[in-house]
């Protein structure tokens, strides 16, 4: 998908989803290797060495999770959409969008509905609230309702003549 073609929201949260996918690969692969070289070499380990990476991998998951329904590398039907005219596909696509909006908006209201209840959770050596990581899926679910969104938007301005778009391509606008 070009820069071009994904507006303004979509070109923030691609670099957004980025950052964090190299940061917490690069901090969950250096905080390992050095865990493991000391191990090995010294009999020793760091003992928070293993709660980072299980705090940093659910952000890298929920990042790759949103770049790939951007790109439109997640599982879609499309028999549907194929069987119907162009006008009927568009405004299927149109509600289709809308609807899993809703759904994931629906999703992240829940989650941040959990964050209290989560708080008071905490790692056992950093002390790392456990509302961290359900942070991480309330934003993905935030990001991939926008997604959803520009989507929608782009196949009612566009319609079927829309350039693909990964999640906003018009064959796979059932989501």
């Amino acid at each position: 998908m070009s820069n071009a073609s994904q507006g303004v929201v979509g070109r923030v949260i691609a670099w957004s989803c980025q950052a964090v996918l190299w940061v917490s690969t690069t901090l969950i692969f250096f905080i390992l290797t050095a865990n493991t070289l000391l191990r090995y070499s010294t009999g020793s380990s760091l003992q928070w060495a293993n709660e980072v990476p299980e705090l940093l991998f659910p952000w890298l998951v929920m990042a790759g999770v949103v770049l790939a329904a951007q790109h439109g590398s997640h599982i879609a039907t499309t028999f549907l959409m194929e069987s119907l005219k162009a006008p009927a596909r568009r405004w299927l696509g149109v509600v289709g969008w809308l609807v899993v909006a809703a759904l994931y908006g629906t999703l992240a209201k829940a989650t941040f509905g959990l964050l209290e209840i989560v708080h008071d959770e905490k790692s056992a050596i950093l002390h790392v609230p456990s509302s961290v990581t359900y942070g991480c899926v309330m934003v993905a679910m935030v990001l991939l309702a926008l997604l959803a969104l520009q989507s929608a938007w782009r196949l009612l301005r566009h319609g079927a003549a829309a350039p693909a778009q990964g999640a906003g391509s018009p064959s796979t606008a059932q989501g």
